[in-house]
């Protein structure tokens, strides 16, 4: 604290003052002139008091300021017009890593760090050309050699007598800088992801307009950019797109993503299979934001299930069902004679000179033969029925849904039995393209053997109705063939 300065002197000379002027006056007794130098007295001493009270409140007023000065948690300095530090409190030295009695008479310039000195030359010229507070980011080197990023608040002072100086406010925001660096670190990480991946990545408002796709919806759309404010559900098939939508809306009212499939009709109208998932993003409040979607082309993979299935289910050359999709398709058709009360009826063809094509101009002929076979059978039943063929020259029909009475659904059968077996006796003309020559075409003549039975209500085994039609087939080729027989036994 400062020394105490000596306020009673001036007090003193007044009261001398008047005393001596009061000796000029008319003497007066004693007592009274002694009641008036008591109450001088005490008016000193409650003065002197007064004094003393207000030098006290002046230092602590001192003290706050200086503790508010230098432990601010922001740093402050002021430059003059040369940008040297006149003065800079506890918090600045600190942020700059250097005692605060060797800073002033320093170049603040020499604290910035060297990639931003020329901007800040440009900030502080600048500030000295105006009366308003300028703010500017700045990377300093620290006197231990560290690096920390700061924000300046600048605003100049003029004063009529003297030069204009700059008082700045220091504030750190290193760890802002480095969360902002983490953000952005992150933000580059995932854009990397996003455009190198295969997989394609949507950012979706809560009504599902596009605001960022990733850069494989080229492969689909074309310009990914165009994208931006569409309504992504615009593209799907009509037939998914409700399904879509809903699904949409539980993600975003629920926060859980689901697993959808569904398909992408292209502008050259050819559509694509996609695989999806999506996720909802919440702000810091925990509310709905936007939604990310990741898809996947399953295009390729639908195909190649349904390549599987087809091999699994279905006869190579001719595309109609196999054994493994035949025995399913007698047992619904069994299934639904039990329910209606109708007969079905089940009929087992064999051709009766195949072999003879097959050796004489081989077997790829003989391929052409049973594709076209195949196609005439296919056209002489309805759709319900089912047309297979269990391998070599022999192939399965099963008629549905005939009638409740037997008698007319045997008249039914033989019908269309006696139809199939008609146009398989029809002459074929096969093309048959040798390696080096011309295309030749050959008429061949072939019949056909039928056995045909009857079942209803699973009163006999699937087995057991392909077994007893197969051995009417038999009897039939036995007779002579292109002819019909039907089974005697009880189905």
């Amino acid at each position: 604290m400062s020394k105490k300065p000596n306020k009673q002197a001036p007090l003193r000379t007044a009261a001398e003052a008047e005393l001596a002027h009061s000796l000029k006056r008319k003497q007066r007794p004693a007592e009274e002139l002694l009641h008036e130098l008591q109450v001088r007295q005490l008016e000193l001493e409650m003065q002197n008091e007064e004094l003393r009270r207000a030098q006290v409140e002046l230092e602590k007023s001192r003290d706050r300021y200086i503790d508010f000065y230098d432990f601010a948690p922001v740093g402050y300095l002021t430059l003059d017009h040369k940008g040297v530090i006149g003065e800079i409190n506890l918090t600045g030295a600190a942020m700059l890593r250097v005692e605060r009695n060797k800073l002033p008479h320093h170049r603040f310039a020499q604290f910035v760090a060297t990639e931003d000195r020329e901007r800040w030359h440009r900030h502080f010229l600048n500030v000295l050309t105006r009366d308003d507070t300028l703010t500017c980011e700045l990377a300093l080197l620290r006197g231990d050699g560290s690096r920390t990023y700061t924000r300046l608040d600048c605003l100049r002072l003029s004063r009529a007598d003297k030069t204009p100086v700059v008082r700045i406010v220091l504030a750190d925001i290193t760890e802002r800088k480095q969360s902002e660096e983490t953000v952005r670190a992150q933000e580059e990480f995932f854009r990397l992801i996003a455009e190198s991946a295969e997989d394609f990545i949507a950012v979706l408002d809560l009504e599902g307009r596009r605001l960022y796709n990733s850069p494989s919806y080229a492969k689909l759309f074309g310009d990914v950019e165009a994208l931006k404010g569409t309504d992504s559900f615009a593209d799907i098939h009509p037939d998914d797109r409700e399904r879509t939508k809903r699904v949409f809306k539980e993600t975003v009212q629920s926060g859980v993503g689901h697993r959808l499939n569904f398909r992408f009709v292209l502008a050259n109208g050819s559509v694509r299979y996609m695989e999806s998932c999506g996720g909802l993003i919440r702000n810091s409040q925990g509310q709905a934001l936007r939604v990310v979607v990741v898809s996947r082309d399953i295009t390729e993979r639908i195909k190649y299930d349904e390549e599987i299935r087809n091999l699994a289910f279905y006869d190579t050359l001719t595309q109609l069902p196999n054994r493994r999709l035949l025995n399913d398709r007698l047992d619904q058709a069994m299934a639904a004679s039990k329910r209606s009360s109708l007969y079905g009826a089940l009929m087992f063809f064999d051709l009766d000179n195949f072999k003879s094509l097959n050796d004489t101009h081989g077997h790829s002929v003989g391929d052409l033969l049973l594709v076209e076979v195949a196609h005439r059978i296919n056209h002489c039943v309805r759709e319900v029925d089912t047309v297979a063929r269990l391998g070599g020259d022999e192939f399965v029909v099963v008629l549905s849904e005939l009638d409740m009475d037997k008698a007319k659904s045997t008249t039914q059968a033989s019908i269309v039995a006696e139809k199939i077996r008609a146009v398989l006796a029809e002459p074929y003309a096969l093309n048959i393209q040798h390696e080096g020559k011309a295309e030749t075409t050959i008429e061949h003549h072939c019949t056909s053997s039928i056995g045909v039975v009857l079942f209803i209500n699973h009163e006999a085994s699937s087995e057991d109705i392909i077994k007893w039609a197969d051995m009417a087939m038999y009897q039939a080729k036995e007779a002579g063939g292109n002819m019909i027989r039907f089974s005697d036994s009880k189905a």
